[in-house]
C-alpha cells in the first residue's frame, strides 16, 4: 500500500490507543458483550473502516461484490491513519460499541487485541474461515489466531523484504550485487560505494526522533527473532537481538549510516542521490517510483542481505488483516465481504492495481502483472523477485500486546549506540529488563 514512511512512525502518533489498550484491559478484562451482543445476519448495510489508499482499494470491490451478493450494501469509511487505532481501540474498550461491521487492523495490533480484547472480534471459524489457512502465504497463519485457537481475521496484505539499491552507484563502485549475501558482505563494499559516489550506504533515524526500528526489526526477522518470541516471553536481549544491533553499530562506526532525523530528511537526500540503499519491504516498489521519478532506471532490488553470513534472506516485515467485529449485528454478511475481497484472485488483484497493497493471496500471484518488467527499475521483474522471497518461508513474528512498549525501549537502546558508543549487549541488556519488568513478561532464557 502507499505508505508514508513508515509503519512504524504511524503506530507511534497513536500511542493514546496502546496505553487506552492496556488500561481498558486492565479495567474491563475483556470486551464485555462478546459474540452475544452481536447476532449473524445475512443481508442489510454493513460498514467498513479502513484508511487512505487501502479504503479507495476496498470501495473497488463493493460494486462487484454488491452484484454477487444481493441484499447487502457496504459502506467503506476511510477513517485515516492513526486516526483508526483510537476508533477500534475505544470501541473494544467499550464492549464493541460503535465499531464498525468490518475492520481493518495491521499486525502492530491485532494480536494485542485478540490479547487484551479476546471477546471483541468475531469467531470467523464458525463461519467457514478455517478451510483457508493454507491459501495465504507461510507465517501469516498464526496471526490471526486468538488463545480460542479460532480464526479472527483473514490477511490482505503482506510485506516481504527487499534491498533496493542503487545499480547505477555499485557498477560506478565496481561492486556485485550478486555477490553481497550477507551484511558483513554489504559493510565490506560501503566504503568502496562511497568513494566512487559520495553516497553512504543508508539513512537511519540516530537520535531517535521517530521510533523507526524497521531496520534493526528486519535484521532481527532476518534470523527468526523479534521482542518476543512464540510464548510471549522476552527476547530483546537475544544473541539475534545483538547481532541486529552490531550491524547497525559498524555501519555507524564506518561511516556509512547518514542520519535521517526531521521531517522529510530520508526524502530529501535520496532525492540528492545521497543514500545507496533502502532495505525496505513490497510497499515500497510503487513509493520509490513515484517519489523519485528522476531516477528512473537506476534502482534495482535484491534479496536482503543475511544478519549473519550462511543465514536466511527472507522476512515478512508486516502485514494487515480484515476482521469482523464481534458487535456486529450482521457478521454473516460482513464475513461474506471480507471472504469475497481477500480469497478471490481477481478482487485481490483489482485492490493491488489500485491501491499497491501487495496481497497475501498465493493465488493471486499467478496473473501475469507479477511476471512483468517494471521501467523503473531498469526492466527488473520486481514483484516476481518478491513472490520469490515469500517461496522461501518466514517464520511468524509475535508483536503481542506489548509491542509499543518494546519499540519504545530498543530505540533508546540504538540511540545509546549511535549516539553515545555503548555496547550493544549492555544496551540491550538494561532494556530487557526494563521490558520484563513494565510488562510482568518472563525473558527467555
Amino acid at each position: 500500500m502507499s505508505h508514508q514512511l513508515s509503519r512504524r512512525q504511524m503506530l507511534h502518533l497513536a500511542t493514546a490507543s496502546a496505553a487506552g489498550l492496556s488500561l481498558a484491559a486492565c479495567g474491563s478484562g475483556g470486551s464485555g458483550g462478546g459474540d452475544n451482543a452481536g447476532a449473524d445476519g445475512d443481508s442489510g448495510k454493513i460498514t467498513v473502516w479502513s484508511w487512505t489508499t487501502a479504503a479507495e482499494a476496498l470501495r473497488g470491490v463493493v460494486p462487484s461484490f454488491e452484484r454477487d451478493n444481493p441484499g447487502i450494501k457496504v459502506d467503506v469509511q476511510d477513517l485515516g491513519n492513526p486516526a483508526i487505532w483510537d476508533k477500534i481501540t475505544v470501541g473494544l474498550a467499550s464492549g464493541g460499541k460503535g465499531l464498525a461491521d468490518v475492520l481493518h487492523i495491521g499486525v502492530d495490533y491485532l494480536p494485542g487485541y485478540l490479547e487484551k480484547f479476546p471477546e471483541g472480534l468475531a469467531d470467523l471459524s464458525k463461519l467457514g474461515a478455517d478451510k483457508y489457512k493454507d491459501s495465504f502465504v507461510q507465517g501469516l497463519w498464526p496471526t490471526v489466531m486468538g488463545k480460542d485457537r479460532a480464526v479472527h481475521a483473514l490477511p490482505w496484505e503482506v510485506n516481504p523484504l527487499g534491498l533496493f539499491y542503487r545499480h547505477d552507484y555499485f557498477e560506478k563502485a565496481g561492486v556485485d550485487a550478486a555477490s553481497l549475501t550477507s551484511w558483513d558482505d554489504l559493510i565490506a563494499a560501503g566504503p568502496k560505494i562511497r568513494a566512487a559516489t559520495g553516497a553512504q550506504l543508508l539513512g537511519l533515524d540516530k537520535p531517535g526522533t521517530t521510533q523507526d526500528m524497521d531496520f534493526f526489526q528486519n535484521l532481527m526477522q532476518l534470523q527468526g527473532a523479534f521482542y518476543f518470541d512464540g510464548d510471549g516471553k522476552v527476547t530483546l536481549a537475544s544473541p539475534e537481538a545483538v547481532k541486529a544491533l552490531t550491524v547497525i553499530k559498524r555501519l555507524n562506526d564506518g561511516g556509512l549510516l547518514a542520519d535521517t532525523a526531521g521531517q522529510g530528511t530520508w526524502k530529501r537526500l535520496v532525492g540528492q542521490g545521497k543514500i545507496a540503499t533502502a532495505p525496505y519491504p513490497a510497499w515500497a516498489i510503487e513509493y520509490m517510483a513515484t517519489k523519485f521519478p528522476a531516477q528512473s532506471g537506476k534502482w534495482r532490488v535484491m534479496q536482503p542481505p543475511a544478519a549473519v553470513p550462511g543465514g536466511g534472506r527472507s522476512a515478512i516485515v508486516n502485514s494487515t488483516f480484515l476482521t469482523v467485529s464481534a458487535t456486529s449485528k450482521r457478521r454473516k454478511a460482513a464475513w461474506r465481504f471480507v471472504e469475497y475481497a481477500l480469497t478471490k484472485p481477481t478482487e485481490i488483484n483489482r485492490m493491488f492495481a489500485s491501491g499497491g497493497v501487495f496481497p497475501a493471496l498465493k493465488g493471486a500471484y499467478a496473473d501475469p502483472k507479477f511476471s512483468a518488467p517494471h521501467p523503473f527499475y531498469g526492466g527488473q521483474k520486481v514483484l516476481g523477485s518478491f513472490v520469490d522471497s515469500l517461496d522461501s518461508g518466514a517464520d511468524e513474528t509475535n508483536f503481542t500486546g506489548d509491542y509499543s512498549r518494546a519499540l519504545k525501549l530498543a530505540c533508546d537502546a540504538q540511540t545509546q549506540v549511535l549516539l553515545k558508543g555503548a555496547d550493544p549487549a549492555d544496551a540491550l541488556k538494561v532494556a530487557a529488563k526494563q521490558l520484563a519488568q513494565q510488562t510482568g513478561r518472563q525473558q527467555a532464557a
